[in-house]
């Protein structure tokens, strides 16, 4: 182990590289903060790439009579729509009346509200279906009549994760993965934080920190920094299955069951249908989930109730789970705990500040991130402006809602060689920097290798040059859902190629020929 002292003093370190550490991050070195994000693995690793893919209000939240929650996130669907139209798109969802459940004038004034709370202005309204003549009642077991549909949106939630840290880093922030914090003291007016990457020890030095570890806060809390907090937080677990395609129509579903949760049952990549989530306590110490059997046939059943083609575990080709740091407000049931964040500042006695960050959700991380930056605004003198963050796009992002066409068709342009479906998945993933990616390239040969699907060499070089991927799992289940079409022998020559040319082992490879 090597250690080393860095003598730099940065304002804001910020512990984790969820959504709510990138997002702090942007919006920090946004305002001419100096920052830098400490990530113990990749970007999105662990929670922030476990959800259910939407940016929405939260329509069960209303019962729970969250109303501001449900506003702030109602509000935020199309800001953030607005400023990354590549990685997010509107959404329509299907409610089917179910006899015997919540009444249909408890599903209408929920509704009512859900369309008025938020100032939508793009996204369409509510509006009510006769299942017998619309597309959307063919897939479904006889019995369900009418239905509700209403808007929402969908996002690539690792997308959104490591763009906020990309645009973090090219204003400034110095972003690192892989970079384990092993201690953080408190000096003087500053403080001390240890890191461990990738076998060197670093200390640093800032004038606030921010504990936004997600599942692990309360772990940074005790062990990390050596301290109690008076508020707490309720792991609770959420299970997603996925299954092949189950319906041909591009709505999702939104089900109620017997139980009082509700699932989705959502589109996916092209070919698949996403069905969750599950919600149950998962225990105090943070660890790698797995969907459990129990899960599994949970999500299938219930789909099932709704489905004519029952759904059933052998369907499965997929399955993902993850731990949602939910602030305990003392719910009896996990799916009744608050999504709503707490941001607790400690400070007393003139001593530097840490932030910690108790719960939240994806489609509200840009105004926690506004909220965290308003609170150490006293500490924070180098803050040169106020809130940015909902009017400048994420990279790739800068085009209108509607015109993403627009972008393929350029791409096209540029690159007539270019397969259409590629092209569009360029722009989904990248928005307009496919074109930097393909920048220079006259034919499909400058691609280079093609490990499977259609990802090539090219992809894989810029990913690890440009968005901080090392292994094959970034790269197939992080930065892309490519994982879905790559067998196993592609997945390890993918992996053995990543590992030939990783910067670090390049950089060994050119000082031996330099000592040649």
């Amino acid at each position: 182990m090597v250690a080393r002292v860095q003598d730099e003093m940065y304002d804001l370190a910020i512990i984790g590289g969820g959504i709510n550490g990138c997002g702090i991050a942007r919006d920090a070195a946004g305002r001419g903060v100096s920052v830098v994000l400490l990530e113990q693995g990749d970007f999105a690793g662990a929670t922030s790439s476990a959800s259910t893919k939407l940016i929405h209000g939260g329509l069960r939240y209303l019962e729970h009579y969250e109303f501001r929650l449900v506003r702030e996130a109602l509000m935020e669907r199309e800001v953030l729509w607005a400023i990354a139209p590549h990685i997010i798109r509107p959404l329509r969802f299907v409610l089917p009346h179910h006899k015997g459940l919540r009444p249909a004038w408890l599903l209408r004034l929920g509704l009512f509200l859900y369309d008025h709370l938020g100032g939508r202005k793009l996204l369409p309204a509510t509006r009510t279906l006769d299942l017998s003549r619309d597309e959307a009642g063919k897939p479904l077991r006889e019995g369900y009549h009418r239905a509700f549909e209403y808007s929402d949106c969908w996002v690539e939630d690792s997308r959104l994760v490591v763009l906020n840290a990309l645009d973090a880093a090219e204003r400034g922030a110095d972003i690192r993965s892989h970079a384990r914090v092993v201690g953080a003291e408190r000096a003087a007016d500053h403080w001390r934080v240890e890191v461990d990457q990738d076998g060197t020890r670093t200390t640093l030095r800032a004038r606030v920190l921010v504990n936004a570890a997600g599942p692990w806060v309360h772990e940074v809390l005790a062990r990390v920094i050596g301290m109690n907090s008076p508020a707490d937080v309720r792991l609770v677990q959420g299970s997603h299955i996925v299954v092949r395609k189950l319906y041909e129509h591009d709505r999702a579903y939104i089900f109620q069951n017997a139980d009082g949760r509700i699932i989705f049952a959502i589109p996916y990549e092209h070919d698949f249908t996403l069905i969750g989530t599950t919600d149950r306590d998962f225990g105090r110490e943070p660890a790698k989930p797995v969907a459990s059997p129990e899960e599994i046939a949970y999500l299938c059943a219930a789909a099932s109730e709704y489905f004519k083609v029952p759904v059933t575990p052998d369907r499965v080709v997929w399955t993902y789970s993850g731990v949602r740091p939910l602030y305990d407000d003392g719910a009896s049931k996990a799916q009744e705990a608050t999504r709503d964040y707490v941001l607790e500042l400690e400070n007393g006695e003139g001593r530097p500040p840490l932030l910690s960050v108790f719960g939240g959700k994806i489609t509200t991380y840009r105004r926690l991130a506004e909220h965290a930056l308003e609170k150490l605004a006293p500490f924070l003198s180098s803050a040169k402006k106020s809130s940015w963050t909902g009017k400048e796009p994420l990279p790739g992002g800068d085009f209108a809602v509607n015109d993403q066409p627009r972008i393929v068709a350029q791409l096209k342009r540029a690159h007539p060689w270019l397969d259409e479906a590629l092209a569009r998945r360029l722009v989904v993933a990248y928005g307009t920097r496919a074109l930097r990616l393909l920048d220079g390239m006259r034919g499909p040969a400058d691609l280079g290798r093609i490990f499977g699907a259609d990802l090539s060499e090219a992809e894989v070089r810029y990913l690890m040059r440009e968005e901080w991927a090392r292994t094959a799992e970034d790269v197939l289940w992080r930065r892309s859902k490519l994982g879905l079409r790559l067998d196993a022998e592609q997945v390890a020559a993918l992996d053995a190629f990543m590992q030939d040319n990783a910067p670090h082992r390049l950089q060994s490879a050119s000082l031996r020929e330099v000592a040649r």
